[in-house]
């Protein structure tokens, strides 16, 4: 079973395909390395591409040290396994948790990166979501240690940006479903405490993502509202960045619209690897609305 060990002791499990320019898939809170199966199967005709088991998340090890789960740690962890593999620049494509670390490898480790996916992020950034953010992780949290993944898994799959994808695909949402509640208790409970609760807000990082010059692209469900407000705001503030809204789609956008995500991102990495993506004309934020710029 391949793994990749960071700097501070933990072993990350990797599934690998493909040849080529490499990507690296980063999961959200609620799934794990095998949610971006179908992401592996498209993309590995093309790419090298990896797909890694967050630290708490079996096959990987699940430290029961409270101070190893951080967003720091979390998009040091993506660098871990960009390094360990000697992918070089790399294409990172991250959903909501992971999303969050792929922002933070643009602020913190751009020379690694060679593109970043940001899809779902925006959980609890919002201007006056921190509070209930904050109140409703400590619940799930409490929950999870009281009721175990097992059970608790059902119902934090049933959470209300994700009743689109029972709607639309009952099989694959049945799936998703399992998998989150063979998740570790103590590691999913330690992942919201100390990387969910904890992390920074995104409207707090502006200067940092004003100054980004990785191409970034946007993914946000046009039924993910927690992440509508955050992802305009990024599109905004990331002059290399750009926005795309998935129609009838909600928070689990790869696996709810595996096609139409795979072919916007596969669209994406082809213009950046082409050389062709540039970064917004600073022009078209001069304010106006209908008024041109003299030349």
């Amino acid at each position: 079973m391949p793994t990749v060990r960071t700097d501070d002791g933990v072993n990350l499990h990797y599934e690998e395909a493909g040849t080529g320019i490499p990507m690296v898939f980063v999961h959200e809170y609620a799934g794990d390395h095998r949610s971006w199966e179908m992401q592996l199967r498209f993309f590995a005709r093309r790419y090298r591409c990896i797909a890694f088991a967050a630290r708490g998340y079996p096959p990987s090890d699940v430290p029961s040290d409270p101070e190893k789960y951080s967003q720091d740690r979390a998009t040091d962890d993506i660098a871990a396994v960009i390094r360990g593999l000697n992918l070089g620049k790399t294409h990172v494509v991250g959903l909501s948790m992971g999303g969050f670390a792929t922002l933070h490898m643009g602020l913190r480790h751009p020379d690694l990166c060679r593109s970043l996916v940001a899809a779902g992020v925006g959980y609890g950034a919002a201007p006056g979501k921190t509070a209930q953010f904050h109140a409703e992780t400590d619940a799930a949290i409490a929950r999870i240690r009281s009721e175990t993944m097992a059970v608790f898994g059902k119902t934090y799959g049933r959470g209300p940006t994700r009743l689109v994808f029972e709607e639309k695909d009952p099989r694959g949402y049945a799936e998703f479903v399992q998998q989150l509640c063979e998740h570790s208790t103590e590691g999913s409970a330690l992942t919201m405490n100390g990387v969910q609760r904890r992390r920074p807000n995104l409207f707090d990082l502006k200067d940092g993502f004003a100054r980004m010059t990785v191409p970034t692209f946007i993914i946000a469900g046009d039924e993910d509202d927690p992440t509508l407000e955050a992802s305009i705001y990024l599109k905004r503030t990331i002059p290399s960045s750009a926005l795309l809204v998935m129609p009838k789609c909600g928070h689990t956008m790869n696996l709810e619209d595996p096609d139409a995500f795979n072919r916007a991102v596969l669209d994406f990495v082809t213009q950046v690897d082409g050389g062709a993506w540039r970064n917004r004309i600073p022009a078209s934020l001069a304010g106006g609305i209908i008024a041109a710029k003299e030349k």
